[in-house]
């Protein structure tokens, strides 16, 4: 039987890849990538010259049990995002879950993941935090920002660029103006920033400057 890699890849610097990382994806038989155009670029920055399909949320239900299979029959396969740890707010869930039912030994490495980074540079404790991924688009949303208004914890948020003006005013409503937040964006790229303040002070930042990349919205937890 063979065995199921779960390999985190760089959420910006190319550099930030492991050496294991690199030599696992040159050893399994199949690589499985969420997009493998993006991929594609990081296989051919360091030579990897594995097969890849794709896997995606579009597919990823159609996919899992042939995925099983072909592991039980001998087959090394690894598990990569475009950016980050696959599973975390990208496919790889139910993949896992899956192999884990059947037997498979799944081996998730160490890497990339935006929001550590993100938690690290807000300066708010984080000996406890919440994570909380992207938040629903309509339905429920308000619901988990009253919720999440009450929580002492640090909480984590990602958010899609242009999205960002819409949620700073959310935040505002529903754990005030002067709530400390911290906004990471492009992290470990060129034009990485992050900026920190009252949810008012940060809103208007981002007013007069657009927001590109992709977004961490780190809150502090209420007093």
């Amino acid at each position: 039987m063979g065995k199921l890699y779960v390999v985190p890849t760089p959420i910006g610097n190319l550099k930030d890849i492991t050496f294991r990382a690199v030599e696992v994806l040159k050893e399994v038989d199949l690589i499985l990538a969420e997009d493998t155009r993006t991929s594609g670029k990081l296989l051919k920055h360091y030579e990897i010259p594995t097969q890849m399909h794709s896997h995606h949320m579009h597919n990823e239900h159609k996919t899992v049990d042939g995925i099983v299979k072909r592991i039980q029959e001998g087959e090394n396969i690894a598990l990569i995002s475009d950016a980050g740890t696959p599973a975390i707010s990208d496919p790889g869930f139910l993949l896992t879950r899956a192999c884990i039912e059947a037997g498979i030994e799944v081996d998730c490495l160490p890497g990339a993941t935006a929001f550590v980074p993100a938690l690290v540079n807000s300066g708010f404790p984080n000996d406890k935090f919440v994570f909380e991924g992207f938040l629903p688009v309509k339905k429920g949303r308000q619901t988990r920002f009253k919720s999440l208004a009450e929580e002492t914890r640090t909480v984590i948020l990602y958010e899609s660029p242009h999205k960002l003006l819409k949620t700073l005013p959310q935040i505002i409503e529903f754990f005030g103006a002067e709530r400390q937040i911290s906004v990471s964006r492009e992290i470990s790229k060129i034009h990485e920033e992050t900026i920190r303040g009252s949810a008012e002070e940060v809103l208007k930042h981002f007013e007069n400057k657009p927001p590109k990349g992709e977004i961490v919205i780190v809150i502090a937890g209420k007093k």
